[in-house]
């Protein structure tokens, strides 16, 4: 896989005024990025009535965008899923670009999250274009940032190292502190996952600086749950991991924040299981699978399952069984479209002495099978 760049993206803290949320549209503008998902959908199911009862198409495209959002938010595909195609077809009843730029980008987030990364390809691309189209610089801007949040996940870095440290410097330049918190949290991602740890923790921690510094909890719970994975892969400090976590899932309750939520408990789990408190990690993991499952969300329902295949391997569980439960997860890894899975399951093979694994090896995936991001 190729490295990141070791050379520090555009840096430069300034005075960031408070955190937007671009997706809370129309009657909802007013609405506070640190709202409850819980009130966001009480009061655009509200407002998507009455937009739709007054004949509205552009009002009921701007609160059906709020709603698909919560409902994806809290883990309620099949309601997201329907949310973002009504706000698509009554945008595009009117025409109107900006709003077809944003439903498409919802619905691209959308299938990333459920694992669908060829149609996240897709959808965010067609959404940068009608952004474009539509002169909506904040649409098309999330929409790049959709693009390249899915090559990073999938592992493809080379594709988007640069499109992450472009937006990060336009971002930077109409001060959305926002944006700027997701670029640098998804920087400082690459860099973790390549080995360099002080990068990584410096940006981590710039984007909870920025985040806090904006009144943007979701984007600070993210960039502490990244600043607790670095202390502990790097420095074994499992309290102040185990702390920042706990401080990051307050907020995380307090938005209902769901799919964060989970991932958090994942990571409480990576750190009880690299200071090898088994147990701990093993009822973790399993709390973690539990919630993923709950909101069909295939990525973070297998890299918990590897956790807790590892976690029972400790505790000793049959050889035979981990290997094949391994086996199960690159295949599962695989269909996802993560270009390492093959890496992470031979890894955790060898970590745990049960390798070779059984089954053929699936093909190499690659990113232009996947889609390229553009």
């Amino acid at each position: 896989m190729t490295q990141v760049t070791q050379e520090s993206p555009v840096r430069g803290e300034g005075v960031w005024g408070k955190a937007v949320a671009p997706e809370y549209q129309g009657a909802l503008g007013s609405l506070s990025v640190n709202s409850s998902l819980a009130d966001v959908l009480a009061k655009g199911v509200e407002e998507l009535r009455a937009a739709e009862a007054a004949g509205e198409q552009r009002e009921t495209a701007r609160c059906g965008l709020a709603v698909a959002e919560a409902y994806r938010r809290l883990g309620r595909i099949t309601e997201a899923d329907q949310a973002w195609k009504a706000s698509y077809r009554a945008a595009r009843s009117e025409q109107d670009a900006g709003a077809m730029a944003w439903a498409m980008w919802s619905g691209g987030t959308l299938a990333r999250q459920r694992g669908a990364l060829p149609l996240a390809y897709r959808l965010l691309g067609l959404a940068a274009e009608l952004g474009e189209r539509g002169d909506d610089v904040v649409a098309r801007g999330y929409s790049l940032a959709g693009l390249a949040e899915t090559g990073r996940i999938q592992g493809d870095y080379q594709a988007v190292r640069e499109l992450h440290a472009q937006l990060l410097a336009e971002a930077r330049r109409r001060g959305e502190a926002r944006h700027t918190v997701w670029a640098l949290e998804g920087i400082a991602q690459m860099h973790r996952n390549t080995g360099s740890y002080d990068t990584a923790l410096d940006l981590f921690e710039e984007a909870a600086r920025t985040a806090e510094a904006a009144d943007d909890r979701r984007g600070r719970s993210w960039a502490l749950r990244g600043i607790a994975d670095v202390v502990s892969v790097r420095d074994g400090d499992t309290e102040r991991a185990l702390a920042l976590l706990s401080d990051a899932e307050c907020d995380c309750r307090k938005m209902d924040l769901s799919s964060a939520l989970a991932y958090n408990h994942k990571m409480r789990g990576n750190v009880l299981y690299r200071a090898a408190r088994y147990t701990e990690a093993r009822d973790t993991y399993a709390r973690a699978l539990e919630e993923f499952a709950a909101m069909d969300e295939p990525r973070g329902t297998a890299l918990s399952r590897l956790g807790l295949v590892k976690s029972l391997a400790r505790l000793g569980r049959d050889r035979a069984e981990t290997a094949t439960e391994l086996a199960e997860l690159r295949v599962a890894l695989e269909r996802i479209g993560l270009l390492h899975a093959r890496d992470m399951a031979a890894k955790a093979a060898t970590e745990l002495g049960v390798g070779p694994l059984p089954g053929p090896v699936p093909a190499p995936a690659t990113a232009a099978g996947q889609g390229t991001p553009r």
